[in-house]
Protein backbone atom coordinates (compact mmCIF):
# COMPACT_ATOMS: atom_id res chain seq x y z
CA UNK A 1 0.00 0.00 0.00
CA UNK A 2 1.08 3.53 -0.71
CA UNK A 3 2.02 5.63 2.30
CA UNK A 4 0.12 8.92 2.40
CA UNK A 5 1.95 10.37 5.42
CA UNK A 6 5.73 10.52 5.69
CA UNK A 7 6.49 12.63 8.75
CA UNK A 8 4.26 10.78 11.17
CA UNK A 9 4.67 9.00 14.49
CA UNK A 10 2.82 6.47 16.63
CA UNK A 11 2.64 6.59 20.44
CA UNK A 12 1.65 3.83 22.84
CA UNK A 13 0.65 5.26 26.24
CA UNK A 14 0.86 3.43 29.55
CA UNK A 15 0.61 4.33 33.23
CA UNK A 16 4.40 4.60 33.72
CA UNK A 17 5.93 4.81 30.23
CA UNK A 18 5.12 6.07 26.75
CA UNK A 19 6.67 4.54 23.62
CA UNK A 20 7.23 6.65 20.50
CA UNK A 21 7.85 5.18 17.05
CA UNK A 22 9.37 7.33 14.29
CA UNK A 23 10.05 5.87 10.86
CA UNK A 24 13.65 4.64 10.40
CA UNK A 25 14.39 5.32 14.09
CA UNK A 26 14.59 3.11 17.16
CA UNK A 27 11.58 3.24 19.48
CA UNK A 28 12.09 5.92 22.13
CA UNK A 29 10.78 5.58 25.70
CA UNK A 30 9.76 8.41 28.04
CA UNK A 31 8.31 8.56 31.56
CA UNK A 32 4.80 9.89 32.16
CA UNK A 33 5.86 12.96 34.16
CA UNK A 34 5.01 16.39 32.73
CA UNK A 35 8.68 17.21 32.15
CA UNK A 36 9.04 13.90 30.27
CA UNK A 37 6.07 14.78 28.05
CA UNK A 38 7.84 18.01 27.09
CA UNK A 39 10.98 16.00 26.27
CA UNK A 40 8.86 13.72 24.07
CA UNK A 41 7.43 16.80 22.31
CA UNK A 42 10.94 18.15 21.63
CA UNK A 43 12.03 14.73 20.34
CA UNK A 44 9.16 14.66 17.84
CA UNK A 45 9.81 18.21 16.66
CA UNK A 46 13.53 17.51 16.26
CA UNK A 47 12.65 14.74 13.75
CA UNK A 48 10.31 17.05 11.78
CA UNK A 49 7.21 15.08 12.78
CA UNK A 50 4.02 16.74 11.58
CA UNK A 51 1.31 14.35 12.75
CA UNK A 52 1.01 11.89 15.64
CA UNK A 53 -1.43 9.06 16.38
CA UNK A 54 -2.07 7.71 19.88
CA UNK A 55 -4.57 5.37 21.49
CA UNK A 56 -7.27 6.67 23.83
CA UNK A 57 -5.99 4.80 26.89
CA UNK A 58 -8.00 5.71 30.01
CA UNK A 59 -7.20 9.32 30.95
CA UNK A 60 -3.44 8.93 30.45
CA UNK A 61 -3.59 10.55 27.02
CA UNK A 62 -5.21 13.86 28.06
CA UNK A 63 -2.18 15.93 29.13
CA UNK A 64 0.12 14.53 26.45
CA UNK A 65 -2.53 15.32 23.82
CA UNK A 66 -2.78 18.94 25.00
CA UNK A 67 1.02 19.43 25.13
CA UNK A 68 1.52 18.04 21.62
CA UNK A 69 -1.42 19.97 20.21
CA UNK A 70 -0.14 23.26 21.69
CA UNK A 71 3.21 22.68 19.96
CA UNK A 72 1.49 22.73 16.54
CA UNK A 73 1.46 18.98 15.86
CA UNK A 74 -1.57 17.39 14.20
CA UNK A 75 -2.59 14.92 16.93
CA UNK A 76 -4.89 12.00 16.15
CA UNK A 77 -6.57 10.29 19.08
CA UNK A 78 -7.81 6.90 17.88
CA UNK A 79 -9.95 4.11 19.30
CA UNK A 80 -7.86 1.18 20.54
CA UNK A 81 -10.10 -1.22 18.60
CA UNK A 82 -8.77 0.27 15.34
CA UNK A 83 -5.18 -0.58 16.26
CA UNK A 84 -5.57 -4.23 17.22
CA UNK A 85 -2.28 -6.02 16.73
CA UNK A 86 -1.89 -8.74 14.10
CA UNK A 87 -1.53 -12.29 15.53
CA UNK A 88 1.76 -12.84 17.31
CA UNK A 89 3.63 -11.55 20.31
CA UNK A 90 2.39 -8.26 21.70
CA UNK A 91 4.67 -5.64 23.28
CA UNK A 92 4.44 -1.89 23.82
CA UNK A 93 7.28 -1.41 21.34
CA UNK A 94 5.42 -3.33 18.62
CA UNK A 95 2.19 -1.50 19.45
CA UNK A 96 3.62 1.98 18.83
CA UNK A 97 5.27 0.78 15.61
CA UNK A 98 1.98 -0.70 14.44
CA UNK A 99 0.13 2.55 15.22
CA UNK A 100 2.75 4.50 13.25
CA UNK A 101 2.40 2.08 10.31
CA UNK A 102 -1.40 2.34 10.26
CA UNK A 103 -1.26 6.13 10.52
CA UNK A 104 1.26 6.35 7.68
CA UNK A 105 -1.10 4.43 5.39
CA UNK A 106 -4.17 6.47 6.42
CA UNK A 107 -6.01 3.55 8.02
CA UNK A 108 -7.00 5.28 11.27
CA UNK A 109 -9.96 7.51 12.14
CA UNK A 110 -9.94 10.34 14.64
CA UNK A 111 -11.90 10.18 17.88
CA UNK A 112 -14.26 13.04 18.67
CA UNK A 113 -12.51 15.63 20.87
CA UNK A 114 -14.82 18.35 22.27
CA UNK A 115 -13.76 21.98 22.59
CA UNK A 116 -12.56 23.46 25.88
CA UNK A 117 -15.98 24.68 27.03
CA UNK A 118 -17.60 21.27 26.49
CA UNK A 119 -14.70 19.56 28.28
CA UNK A 120 -15.39 21.62 31.39
CA UNK A 121 -19.13 20.96 31.28
CA UNK A 122 -18.42 17.25 30.73
CA UNK A 123 -16.10 17.11 33.75
CA UNK A 124 -18.65 18.66 36.13
CA UNK A 125 -21.56 16.71 34.65
CA UNK A 126 -19.84 13.32 34.90
CA UNK A 127 -18.73 14.05 38.47
CA UNK A 128 -22.35 14.90 39.24
CA UNK A 129 -23.58 11.62 37.79
CA UNK A 130 -20.98 9.69 39.80
CA UNK A 131 -22.25 11.36 42.98
CA UNK A 132 -25.87 10.52 42.04
CA UNK A 133 -24.93 6.84 41.70
CA UNK A 134 -23.07 6.93 45.03
CA UNK A 135 -26.02 8.58 46.80
CA UNK A 136 -28.35 5.91 45.35
CA UNK A 137 -26.09 3.26 46.90
CA UNK A 138 -26.51 4.91 50.31
CA UNK A 139 -30.30 5.00 49.86
CA UNK A 140 -30.18 1.23 49.44
CA UNK A 141 -28.06 0.99 52.59
CA UNK A 142 -30.66 3.00 54.52
CA UNK A 143 -33.42 0.71 53.26
CA UNK A 144 -31.43 -2.35 54.28
CA UNK A 145 -30.70 -1.00 57.78
CA UNK A 146 -34.38 -0.18 58.35
CA UNK A 147 -35.52 -3.56 57.04
CA UNK A 148 -33.11 -5.36 59.37
CA UNK A 149 -34.89 -3.58 62.25
CA UNK A 150 -38.26 -4.42 60.58
CA UNK A 151 -39.11 -0.76 60.01
CA UNK A 152 -41.02 -1.07 56.73
CA UNK A 153 -40.96 2.51 55.46
CA UNK A 154 -39.75 1.27 52.08
CA UNK A 155 -43.08 -0.52 51.56
CA UNK A 156 -45.32 2.46 52.40
CA UNK A 157 -43.36 5.43 50.99
CA UNK A 158 -42.77 5.94 47.27
CA UNK A 159 -39.37 7.51 48.05
CA UNK A 160 -37.47 6.83 51.24
CA UNK A 161 -35.21 9.80 50.47
CA UNK A 162 -38.11 12.20 50.13
CA UNK A 163 -38.67 15.02 52.60
CA UNK A 164 -40.92 12.97 54.89
CA UNK A 165 -38.73 9.87 54.82
CA UNK A 166 -35.52 11.75 55.64
CA UNK A 167 -37.26 13.68 58.43
CA UNK A 168 -38.34 10.43 60.10
CA UNK A 169 -34.89 8.85 59.67
CA UNK A 170 -33.24 11.90 61.22
CA UNK A 171 -35.64 11.71 64.21
CA UNK A 172 -34.97 7.98 64.65
CA UNK A 173 -31.23 8.65 64.73
CA UNK A 174 -31.82 11.36 67.34
CA UNK A 175 -33.59 8.84 69.60
CA UNK A 176 -37.29 9.18 68.72
CA UNK A 177 -39.15 5.83 68.81
CA UNK A 178 -42.82 6.82 69.18
CA UNK A 179 -44.65 6.06 65.88
CA UNK A 180 -47.14 8.91 66.46
CA UNK A 181 -44.37 11.47 66.88
CA UNK A 182 -42.59 10.17 63.79
CA UNK A 183 -45.84 10.27 61.78
CA UNK A 184 -46.24 13.95 62.70
CA UNK A 185 -43.08 14.69 60.67
CA UNK A 186 -44.70 13.44 57.45
CA UNK A 187 -46.38 15.65 54.87
CA UNK A 188 -50.08 16.34 55.43
CA UNK A 189 -51.14 14.38 52.33
CA UNK A 190 -49.26 11.31 53.53
CA UNK A 191 -50.89 11.47 56.96
CA UNK A 192 -54.33 11.64 55.35
CA UNK A 193 -53.81 8.80 52.89
CA UNK A 194 -51.50 6.37 54.70
CA UNK A 195 -51.73 7.09 58.42
CA UNK A 196 -52.47 3.51 59.55
CA UNK A 197 -49.91 1.95 57.16
CA UNK A 198 -47.12 4.30 58.26
CA UNK A 199 -47.88 3.72 61.95
CA UNK A 200 -47.62 -0.04 61.43
CA UNK A 201 -44.41 0.35 59.40
CA UNK A 202 -42.78 2.42 62.18
CA UNK A 203 -43.20 -0.29 64.82
CA UNK A 204 -39.80 -1.97 64.59
CA UNK A 205 -37.27 -3.99 66.54
CA UNK A 206 -34.52 -1.43 67.12
CA UNK A 207 -30.93 -2.53 67.63
CA UNK A 208 -27.70 -0.71 68.33
CA UNK A 209 -25.94 -2.04 65.24
CA UNK A 210 -28.97 -1.28 63.05
CA UNK A 211 -29.07 2.35 64.21
CA UNK A 212 -25.32 2.61 63.58
CA UNK A 213 -25.68 1.27 60.01
CA UNK A 214 -28.62 3.62 59.38
CA UNK A 215 -26.60 6.60 60.63
CA UNK A 216 -23.63 5.74 58.43
CA UNK A 217 -25.85 5.46 55.34
CA UNK A 218 -27.74 8.66 56.20
CA UNK A 219 -24.53 10.67 56.61
CA UNK A 220 -23.14 9.21 53.39
CA UNK A 221 -26.30 10.21 51.51
CA UNK A 222 -26.16 13.78 52.84
CA UNK A 223 -22.46 14.01 51.92
CA UNK A 224 -23.10 13.12 48.29
CA UNK A 225 -26.09 15.49 48.14
CA UNK A 226 -23.69 18.28 49.15
CA UNK A 227 -21.26 17.11 46.43
CA UNK A 228 -24.05 17.24 43.84
CA UNK A 229 -24.97 20.77 44.98
CA UNK A 230 -21.31 21.82 44.58
CA UNK A 231 -21.29 20.47 41.01
CA UNK A 232 -24.47 22.43 40.28
CA UNK A 233 -22.80 25.61 41.58
CA UNK A 234 -19.73 24.97 39.42
CA UNK A 235 -21.89 24.44 36.33
CA UNK A 236 -23.95 27.53 37.10
CA UNK A 237 -20.83 29.67 37.55
CA UNK A 238 -19.30 28.29 34.34
CA UNK A 239 -22.39 29.20 32.30
CA UNK A 240 -22.69 32.65 33.89
CA UNK A 241 -19.05 33.54 33.26
CA UNK A 242 -18.93 32.07 29.73
CA UNK A 243 -22.05 33.67 28.25
CA UNK A 244 -23.39 37.24 28.58
CA UNK A 245 -26.59 37.34 30.64
CA UNK A 246 -28.02 40.14 28.50
CA UNK A 247 -28.20 37.82 25.48
CA UNK A 248 -29.78 34.89 27.35
CA UNK A 249 -33.54 34.51 26.89
CA UNK A 250 -35.38 33.91 30.15
CA UNK A 251 -37.47 30.75 29.66
CA UNK A 252 -40.28 30.26 32.15
CA UNK A 253 -42.34 27.19 31.24
CA UNK A 254 -40.18 24.12 30.71
CA UNK A 255 -40.74 20.37 30.74
CA UNK A 256 -40.73 19.03 34.30
CA UNK A 257 -37.58 17.17 35.42
CA UNK A 258 -38.68 14.36 37.69
CA UNK A 259 -35.38 13.15 39.13
CA UNK A 260 -31.99 14.72 39.94
CA UNK A 261 -32.95 18.18 38.71
CA UNK A 262 -29.83 20.40 38.57
CA UNK A 263 -30.07 23.69 40.48
CA UNK A 264 -28.96 25.90 37.60
CA UNK A 265 -30.73 29.19 36.95
CA UNK A 266 -32.37 29.32 33.51
CA UNK A 267 -30.59 26.17 32.27
CA UNK A 268 -32.86 25.98 29.22
CA UNK A 269 -32.08 29.57 28.25
CA UNK A 270 -28.32 28.94 28.33
CA UNK A 271 -28.63 25.74 26.28
CA UNK A 272 -30.86 27.43 23.72
CA UNK A 273 -28.29 30.23 23.34
CA UNK A 274 -25.43 27.71 23.00
CA UNK A 275 -27.29 25.86 20.23
CA UNK A 276 -28.09 29.01 18.26
CA UNK A 277 -31.71 29.44 19.36
CA UNK A 278 -32.75 25.83 18.69
CA UNK A 279 -34.69 24.17 21.51
CA UNK A 280 -34.17 20.42 21.82
CA UNK A 281 -36.99 20.08 24.36
CA UNK A 282 -39.53 20.20 21.50
CA UNK A 283 -38.45 16.60 20.89
CA UNK A 284 -40.24 13.91 22.92
CA UNK A 285 -38.56 12.79 26.13
CA UNK A 286 -35.84 15.46 26.16
CA UNK A 287 -35.83 17.81 29.17
CA UNK A 288 -33.31 20.53 29.99
CA UNK A 289 -31.37 18.02 32.12
CA UNK A 290 -31.15 15.34 29.42
CA UNK A 291 -30.26 18.11 26.94
CA UNK A 292 -27.38 19.14 29.24
CA UNK A 293 -26.22 15.50 29.33
CA UNK A 294 -26.29 15.28 25.53
CA UNK A 295 -24.43 18.61 25.22
CA UNK A 296 -21.68 17.40 27.57
CA UNK A 297 -21.28 14.26 25.43
CA UNK A 298 -21.50 15.56 21.83
CA UNK A 299 -21.00 19.32 22.08
CA UNK A 300 -22.99 21.88 20.10
CA UNK A 301 -21.39 21.52 16.65
CA UNK A 302 -23.21 18.53 15.18
CA UNK A 303 -22.03 19.54 11.70
CA UNK A 304 -18.91 17.48 12.47
CA UNK A 305 -21.05 14.46 11.55
CA UNK A 306 -21.87 15.10 7.90
CA UNK A 307 -24.95 12.88 7.83
CA UNK A 308 -27.46 11.55 10.32
CA UNK A 309 -26.26 8.02 9.54
CA UNK A 310 -22.72 8.88 10.57
CA UNK A 311 -24.04 10.47 13.75
CA UNK A 312 -26.12 7.42 14.77
CA UNK A 313 -23.24 5.11 13.83
CA UNK A 314 -20.88 7.06 16.13
CA UNK A 315 -23.49 6.81 18.90
CA UNK A 316 -23.54 3.02 18.53
CA UNK A 317 -27.21 3.06 17.50
CA UNK A 318 -26.88 2.04 13.84
CA UNK A 319 -27.64 -1.58 12.83
CA UNK A 320 -24.39 -3.55 12.64
CA UNK A 321 -23.40 -5.80 9.73
CA UNK A 322 -21.57 -9.09 10.00
CA UNK A 323 -21.86 -10.98 6.72
CA UNK A 324 -19.75 -13.73 5.22
CA UNK A 325 -21.08 -15.63 2.23
CA UNK A 326 -24.63 -16.73 3.05
CA UNK A 327 -24.16 -16.12 6.76
CA UNK A 328 -25.47 -12.85 8.17
CA UNK A 329 -25.84 -12.29 11.90
CA UNK A 330 -26.18 -9.54 14.45
CA UNK A 331 -23.09 -8.51 16.42
CA UNK A 332 -23.50 -6.98 19.86
CA UNK A 333 -20.80 -4.46 20.72
CA UNK A 334 -19.26 -4.65 24.18
CA UNK A 335 -18.64 -0.91 24.36
CA UNK A 336 -21.31 1.77 23.81
CA UNK A 337 -20.49 5.49 23.71
CA UNK A 338 -21.75 7.59 26.63
CA UNK A 339 -23.86 9.75 24.31
CA UNK A 340 -25.57 6.67 22.89
CA UNK A 341 -26.45 5.49 26.39
CA UNK A 342 -28.13 8.84 27.10
CA UNK A 343 -30.39 8.44 24.05
CA UNK A 344 -31.12 4.84 25.10
CA UNK A 345 -32.20 5.99 28.57
CA UNK A 346 -34.56 8.55 27.05
CA UNK A 347 -35.93 5.93 24.63
CA UNK A 348 -36.62 3.52 27.49
CA UNK A 349 -38.92 6.07 29.12
CA UNK A 350 -40.56 6.92 25.77
CA UNK A 351 -41.55 3.29 25.21
CA UNK A 352 -43.50 3.41 28.48
CA UNK A 353 -45.35 6.57 27.39
CA UNK A 354 -48.96 6.21 26.25
CA UNK A 355 -49.32 9.58 24.48
CA UNK A 356 -46.18 9.87 22.31
CA UNK A 357 -45.86 8.53 18.77
CA UNK A 358 -42.29 7.29 19.28
CA UNK A 359 -43.56 5.25 22.22
CA UNK A 360 -46.02 3.44 19.96
CA UNK A 361 -43.21 2.77 17.48
CA UNK A 362 -41.03 1.38 20.28
CA UNK A 363 -43.76 -0.91 21.61
CA UNK A 364 -44.44 -2.24 18.11
CA UNK A 365 -40.75 -3.14 17.69
CA UNK A 366 -40.67 -4.57 21.22
CA UNK A 367 -43.52 -6.95 20.41
CA UNK A 368 -41.67 -8.23 17.32
CA UNK A 369 -37.97 -8.12 18.22
CA UNK A 370 -37.71 -7.76 22.00
CA UNK A 371 -36.98 -4.87 24.40
CA UNK A 372 -33.26 -4.34 23.68
CA UNK A 373 -33.74 -3.88 19.92
CA UNK A 374 -36.81 -1.71 20.55
CA UNK A 375 -34.83 0.62 22.81
CA UNK A 376 -32.00 0.86 20.29
CA UNK A 377 -34.37 1.53 17.37
CA UNK A 378 -36.29 4.20 19.30
CA UNK A 379 -33.05 5.82 20.47
CA UNK A 380 -31.83 5.90 16.86
CA UNK A 381 -35.01 7.66 15.67
CA UNK A 382 -34.69 10.21 18.47
CA UNK A 383 -30.99 10.81 17.68
CA UNK A 384 -31.87 11.41 14.00
CA UNK A 385 -34.49 13.97 15.01
CA UNK A 386 -31.96 15.66 17.29
CA UNK A 387 -29.35 15.84 14.49
CA UNK A 388 -31.89 17.20 11.99
CA UNK A 389 -33.10 19.81 14.44
CA UNK A 390 -29.59 21.07 15.27
CA UNK A 391 -28.10 20.86 11.75
CA UNK A 392 -31.02 21.55 9.43
CA UNK A 393 -33.26 23.52 11.79
CA UNK A 394 -36.20 21.14 11.42
CA UNK A 395 -39.27 22.48 13.20
CA UNK A 396 -40.35 19.28 14.85
CA UNK A 397 -43.49 19.08 16.98
CA UNK A 398 -44.62 15.81 18.54
CA UNK A 399 -47.89 14.91 16.82
CA UNK A 400 -48.75 12.24 19.32
CA UNK A 401 -50.17 8.77 19.18
CA UNK A 402 -53.14 9.60 16.91
CA UNK A 403 -50.92 10.84 14.08
CA UNK A 404 -48.80 7.70 14.31
CA UNK A 405 -51.90 5.44 14.22
CA UNK A 406 -53.16 7.35 11.17
CA UNK A 407 -49.82 6.79 9.43
CA UNK A 408 -49.91 3.06 10.23
CA UNK A 409 -53.49 2.87 8.94
CA UNK A 410 -52.42 4.33 5.57
CA UNK A 411 -49.61 1.77 5.32
CA UNK A 412 -52.07 -1.07 5.97
CA UNK A 413 -54.48 0.26 3.36
CA UNK A 414 -51.72 0.43 0.72
CA UNK A 415 -50.66 -3.12 1.59
CA UNK A 416 -54.25 -4.41 1.29
CA UNK A 417 -54.87 -2.66 -2.06
CA UNK A 418 -51.60 -3.95 -3.50
CA UNK A 419 -52.24 -7.58 -2.48
CA UNK A 420 -55.88 -7.47 -3.57
CA UNK A 421 -54.88 -6.25 -7.05
CA UNK A 422 -52.23 -8.96 -7.37
CA UNK A 423 -54.71 -11.72 -6.42
CA UNK A 424 -57.61 -10.34 -8.48
CA UNK A 425 -59.85 -9.39 -5.55
CA UNK A 426 -61.96 -6.29 -5.18
CA UNK A 427 -62.02 -4.42 -1.86
CA UNK A 428 -65.33 -3.06 -0.52
CA UNK A 429 -65.26 -0.41 2.21
CA UNK A 430 -67.46 -1.14 5.22
CA UNK A 431 -69.13 2.09 6.34
CA UNK A 432 -69.64 0.66 9.84
CA UNK A 433 -65.91 1.05 10.56
CA UNK A 434 -65.70 4.68 9.38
Amino acid sequence: MKKIRRNCSGIDIGAKKIFIAVEDQEVKTFDTFTSSFHEAKNYLLSHNIETVAMEATGVYWVILYEILEESGLDVWLVDGRQTKQVPGRKTDVKDCQWIQELHAHGLLKRCFIPDEQVKKVRMYQRLREDHIRSSAMHINHMQKALTQMNIRLKEVLSQLHGKSGLAMIKAILEGERNPRNLLALCHTSLRKRKEEEILKALVGHYSEEGIFALGQAYQGYLFYQDQIADCDKALNNLLETSYPNDDIEKLEKRKPIRHNKPKIDNLGGYLKYIFGGKDATVLPGITDYSWLQIYSAVGNHLQKWKTEKKFTSWLGLAPSQHQSGKMSKNVFKKHNPKAGLIFRQIAQSLIESKKIGLGVFGRRIKAKRGPSIAIKATARKLAILFWRLMVKGLDYVEQGIEAYHEKMKLHKEKWLVKNANELGYQLIHNEAFS
